[in-house]
């Protein structure tokens, strides 16, 4: 992951709760595009159950969507 993440380009598009929990752990993300739905449900994965440092982000963008749903976009606090 390392040497994809030094590699040039637009960056990496990962999705999925645990493998994004494994990369925040080390350290690797330099951003995070977080989507909510305004449907709640009372089951499924928790984002970053079980984490064990602490990520500061800093908000730099929003965008809401007729459906009701609001993409915030962060970076990550070094």
């Amino acid at each position: 992951m390392r040497a994809l993440k030094a590699a040039p380009g637009n960056g990496l598009l990962v999705c999925g709760v645990r493998f994004a929990q494994a990369l925040a752990e080390l350290g690797l993300i330099d951003e995070y595009e977080l989507v909510v739905h305004p449907r709640l449900v009372g089951h499924g994965p928790t984002l970053f159950a079980g984490m064990t440092r602490m990520v500061d982000l800093k908000l730099v963008g929003r965008e809401e969507f007729s459906s009701g749903a609001v993409a915030m976009r962060y970076e990550v606090r070094r």
